[in-house]
């Protein structure tokens, strides 16, 4: 018990030394190769969008896995990190949601979106899959991401 509250205290210490960065201030750190890029208010949604996903297990987290799935045509929306680095890592993503019509946007943060998805660590691709439980949030999402301009 007493190492669990020692280990609560460390990562309160943690979150506090980093405070959180505004939206602007994750633009700075973008790859010229995130686009489209959500603003700040989608990007809100979709890790809202995100956090109910992960609620009922119907999320894909991770360059392989959404790979996999993609491929084995899988329907949903893809969210991509604009600042992961090296960009060839996962530069081969949204071509493949091009080929299969599955819509796709960049947010401007790898941290933030390994937050959403429950994790500590960064996350640059998740997949999010449709569910009844949700379906308000993952269609206005939809609607949003599919009326950003593509980037060609």
């Amino acid at each position: 018990m007493k190492v669990k509250k020692e280990k609560q205290e460390e990562e309160e210490a943690v979150t506090a030394e980093a405070p959180e960065r505004s939206y602007e201030e994750l633009l700075e750190n973008l790859n010229p190769i995130a686009k489209p890029l959500a603003g700040r208010k989608l990007t809100k949604r979709l890790y809202k969008c995100i956090k109910k996903a992960v609620k009922h297990k119907n999320i894909r987290r991770g360059v392989k896995e959404v790979q996999k799935f993609i491929n084995k045509g899988e329907k949903g929306i893809v969210v991509l990190a604009g600042d992961t680095l090296p960009i060839e890592v996962y530069c081969h993503v949204p071509i493949m949601c091009e080929e299969r019509s599955i819509p796709y946007a960049y947010v401007p943060s790898k941290s933030d979106l390994g937050a959403a998805a429950g994790s500590k660590r960064p996350t640059c691709v998740i997949l999010i899959k449709s569910k009844e439980e949700y379906e308000d949030a993952y269609n206005d999402c939809v609607e949003e991401v599919e009326a950003l301009p593509l980037p060609y």
